[in-house]
């Protein structure tokens, strides 16, 4: 390792990136990401893809590439923003009002979105867009036809243009829906109304697809609110990504941080314990502590405290690497980590708050609630449940008050723990023959859940949260948390 290296505020976010993939630059996002099985599936030519997952998972970076590879094709995406659609479907009407509201403005911003991309004003020819609903991408094209001769193009829009009339297709990406969601009613029916636009609009419109990422809790409760949405459930892809995945994503950018190539194709298929070397330029290779984590392989450490969240993985790593830096380290040490595990543990818990609050109002009392008691600590029980365990640690909680969704529905026992599991504060654990842990998360076995047939696996608290549950005793922690195995 270079000599010189220091973890700067400039070199740990070259090197473990933004928390938020929108303020990447797309030079250094092209360096490291990974076109995983879920990029495939919403990229692919059909007409609407609907991608799901919680956030830190990285939709907005899927989507910022696939715009990039759409340019790079010669197609054209269009990329639609909170604030372009503010004032859209935002009053009370009837469901059929709200869609037809829908379908109309979305057809206006993409016709003036590509056709201003070429340099034609609004004015000039888009008045007659709201009555090109079912026939936007020829009106667009008939358009561009009549105007061409017009227009001052540079010759990389003019091959633009020969190559949208040639393919007449036009994507639509539509990100960060989820601003200002505060889980009201009409929140709700406003994205269960667009929901059902889009799919008409992709249906009649040959040539026209939409590509819209959506938070989990988003989609779980439009979905659980009107049973139309039935029918956009094919479309729905749920993004999830496995430990070595992550790993393999971490391993690109420490190695084309340091200027050296590394064959993404190769990393996936071998085991992790073949590729955690490449991790020793910026850690030590294994973790010098306690417990179950003593001398315990660096990535192992890394991947069992994190949510199969890329984000998780930006802010731990930022994290250990400013103590470093405080204490002059070139590399990542074991006591790094240790240092800031409080914190992070902090910040995963009110991550969760903040990002179901609007669906549980009162989930602080619950997250907090699952807290171990003194006579759990003694039997070493502390995070680890059987069903009727699970079940019974909630009636607990409940004794201080019964909990209500946001739309004013009794939770019961049962919800309660599904929503738990949904929200990666749970998970379901198995022990293998070989002493490790499997983690199994909702995205991977929703039905574990929905009907609580635990087959074989119980329900573990996310060493993730366990540093902010039980912040008075760390040795318990290193004893009790066991590291997932690898995958």
């Amino acid at each position: 390792m270079n000599v010189e290296f220091e973890f700067s505020e400039e070199n740990i976010l070259r090197l473990f990136g933004n928390e938020a993939a929108e303020n990447e630059p797309l030079a250094r996002l092209r360096e490291y990401y990974i076109k995983n099985n879920v990029y495939n599936q919403v990229v692919c030519d059909i007409p609407l893809r609907i991608l799901v997952g919680h956030k830190g998972i990285g939709k907005s970076a899927l989507l910022k590439f696939a715009i990039h590879e759409d340019e790079e094709n010669g197609l054209l995406p269009i990329l639609i923003k909170p604030d372009d659609i503010l004032g859209l479907a935002s009053t009370d009407k009837s469901m059929l009002e709200l869609i037809r509201d829908w379908k109309v403005g979305l057809v206006d911003l993409v016709g003036r979105k590509c056709l201003e991309n070429f340099g034609v004003q609004h004015a000039q020819s888009t008045e007659s867009l709201q009555s090109a609903v079912g026939k936007t991408v020829n009106f667009i094209a008939d358009t561009l036809r009549k105007v061409r001769s017009e227009l001052d193009l540079s010759p990389a829009k003019e091959r633009l243009i020969d190559l949208f009339l040639k393919r007449r297709r036009i994507t639509v990406f539509l990100d960060d829906l989820d601003r200002g969601w505060e889980s009201k009613q009409l929140d709700i029916k406003r994205i269960s109304a667009l929901l059902n636009a889009v799919r008409d609009l992709s249906s009649d419109n040959p040539g026209l697809q939409f590509r819209i990422a959506l938070r989990s809790d988003v989609y779980f409760l439009v979905r659980t609110s009107d049973e139309s949405t039935d029918k956009i459930e094919s479309s729905v892809i749920w993004y999830s990504w496995t430990n070595h995945e992550i790993l393999i994503l971490l391993i690109k950018r420490i190695e084309t941080f340091f200027g050296r190539r590394v064959d993404e194709t190769e990393l996936l298929v071998k085991k992790q314990p073949f590729i955690a070397g490449y991790l020793k330029s910026v850690f030590e290779p294994r973790f010098t502590g306690r417990g179950h984590w003593a001398n315990a392989p660096m990535h192992r450490v890394l991947m069992s405290l994190i949510r199969k969240r890329p984000r998780d993985l930006v802010k731990l790593c930022t994290a250990a690497a400013r103590v470093a830096h405080s204490k002059r380290h070139s590399i990542i040490k074991t006591t790094d980590l240790e240092d800031v595990f409080q914190e992070y543990s902090q910040g995963r818990i009110q991550d969760a708050i903040n990002e179901y609050k609007s669906e549980l109002p009162d989930i602080a009392r619950l997250v907090m609630g699952m807290k171990p008691n003194k006579k759990e600590r003694i039997a070493r029980s502390s995070y680890c449940f059987s069903t009727d365990e699970l079940l019974k640690k909630i009636d607990n909680i409940q004794q201080s008050g019964k909990f209500r969704f946001a739309n004013r529905v009794e939770a019961g026992r049962k919800e309660l723990a599904q929503f738990l599991y949904k929200i990666n504060f749970l998970t379901a654990r198995k022990e293998l023959p070989d002493g490790l842990i499997e983690r199994k998360y909702f995205e991977e076995s929703r039905y574990l859940s929905t009907s609580f047939a635990d087959f074989g696996y119980k329900w573990e608290i996310h060493p993730a949260y366990r540093w902010a549950l039980q912040p008075d005793s760390f040795d318990d922690l290193f004893r009790t948390i066991e590291l997932s195995s690898d995958d």
